[in-house]
């Protein structure tokens, strides 16, 4: 069974997305990090991050244990892997790895469950179960900056809901598997509800959509 879970920046997807695959015992790849991981192989192994074609292998030779490195999130990683997005050679190798991990999920696992942007439009339009998961700017707006502010005390709310308003429109626009819902997702919007509430929303539609 596999669960593709998609959405904007902070709506509460990758929590949702972790629950539901800790309950199930289900696998879970956040397909954000995949190009983190490329990064920093990349920067790991002195690949120039104009080499279209090395990134590509990397991209390629990726393995879910790329995942669990230390420095995905070191700014240096995060800055590197906003270009590496960039690279159609990338993104198509990254297609094969998430539908890899889709189709036969690590660990002998019965299902798995996905994250992301296009998910259940580009990666796995053929899941059985398809989560739109989204909230307004304004509550992601804050959601976001409460979570740097637990780092950075500094943390402006103005800056991080215009940071958040340009993503949107970024990944909402673009030629390349742009975000939107697929058309058979079910669409839940956790402005109002805490993370116990979309949990057992999600969960009561992944029942229902769930074989046998």
């Amino acid at each position: 069974m596999i669960i593709a879970i998609d959405g904007p920046a902070a709506a509460g997807k990758g929590t949702l997305a972790r629950r539901l695959a800790a309950h199930l015992d289900f696998a879970y790849l956040d397909s954000g990090l995949l190009y983190r991981a490329v990064a920093a192989r990349a920067l790991g192994e002195g690949v120039s991050l104009d080499d279209d074609q090395a990134l590509e292998a990397l991209a390629e030779a990726l393995r879910p244990a790329d995942l669990e490195r230390p420095d995905l999130r070191a700014p240096a990683v995060s800055e590197a892997a906003s270009r590496v997005a960039a690279l159609t050679p990338v993104r198509q190798a990254l297609v094969d790895f998430q539908r890899s991990f889709a189709d036969s999920p690590p660990g002998g696992k019965g299902g798995a469950v996905l994250d992301g942007r296009d998910i259940g439009t580009v990666i796995c339009p053929y899941a059985i179960c398809k989560l739109y998961i989204t909230a307004t700017r304004e509550v992601r707006a804050k959601r976001r900056w409460l979570e740097l502010r637990e780092r950075d005390p500094a943390a402006i709310y103005d800056r991080v809901f215009n940071d958040l308003v340009v993503r949107d429109e970024r990944d909402e626009t673009r030629k390349d598997a742009p975000l939107k819902p697929a058309a058979d997702a079910v669409i839940i919007d956790t402005s109002a509800l805490t993370a116990d509430a979309v949990f057992a929303q999600a969960l009561a539609i992944v029942e229902a959509a769930r074989p046998g």
